[in-house]
């Protein structure tokens, strides 16, 4: 059965989607950028700004559905960049410290609304 979860605590759908969907114990995050919940607009700054919003909204996300980062088993990141590949790595790898899921990192040609970086999530329930 698939669940829509939805929290306030993370930026809102900007299209016909939902920000993550759980189903048969695993949750399915959409896509995240650096939108601030508060102001609805991107966060101010570089891409480490940006990851770190990015991060807490998964952050939010994963909460609300009731995981951790440490359920989370896969991830793709987008960057509008590739030369902003260490810094967000830095930043998401504060999330992973054991473990790490598992990665794809692309440079892609834009991102929705200017962002730097884009993060979309797969984690599933331990038993």
């Amino acid at each position: 059965m698939k669940k829509v979860i939805y929290t306030k605590k993370a930026p809102a759908a900007v299209g016909p989607y939902s920000q993550a969907v759980e189903a048969n114990g695993m949750l399915f995050i959409s896509g995240q950028i650096a939108i601030d919940p508060e102001t609805g607009t991107i966060v101010e700054g570089g891409i480490r700004e940006q990851t770190l919003q990015v991060m807490a909204n998964i952050g939010a996300i994963l909460d609300e559905a009731g995981y951790y980062f440490s359920d989370v088993v896969k991830s793709t990141c987008l960057l509008s960049d590739i030369s902003n590949f260490a810094a967000m790595n830095e930043i998401y790898g504060r999330h992973y410290i054991q473990n790490p899921p598992a990665r794809a990192a692309f440079a892609v040609k834009d991102l929705p609304l200017g962002a730097l970086v884009e993060i979309e999530t797969i984690a599933v329930k331990k038993i």
